[in-house]
């Protein structure tokens, strides 16, 4: 068999401060959320001023990273190059925000950021992760 690696509640704290403060020092109001990986919710917060829309959004980035073992991103490339039967792939979100957090060349959950520019949504979540380093 084989060990493997999970976040822990305080992971999951930790990202999500880190995340936040990166939003905060930027004056950006989005939610947060951290999975583990099978996609289950680990932490959300939605920060004063984030729209509630992107309390749904959030967690579905991070799901579709978690399960897909990569960035949400690669699937709206892949749509956006003409590949739309892509659209029926059982993901939530597939959309630039939702970013795997990697340990050991395992996947062990994800990030998923939404409530500014897309490309801004996935640089939250890229800060979270690092403050597990």
């Amino acid at each position: 068999m084989k060990t493997k690696v999970i976040l822990t509640a305080e992971d999951a704290k930790l990202i999500a401060e880190a995340a936040e403060q990166h939003a905060r020092d930027n004056n950006w109001a989005v939610v947060v959320a951290v999975v583990d990986d099978g996609g289950h919710l680990l932490h959300l917060h939605r920060m004063d001023g984030a729209a509630p829309i992107s309390s749904t959004i959030a967690p579905g980035k991070a799901r579709t990273a978690a399960l897909g073992r990569r960035e949400s991103r690669i699937y709206e490339e892949v749509i956006k190059g003409g590949r739309t039967a892509f659209l029926s792939a059982p993901l939530e979100s597939m959309l630039e925000g939702g970013v795997p957090i990697v340990h050991e060349g395992e996947v062990v959950g994800a990030v998923g950021v939404s409530g500014v520019k897309s490309e801004q949504d996935a640089e939250i979540a890229k800060a979270g992760i690092a403050a597990l380093s």
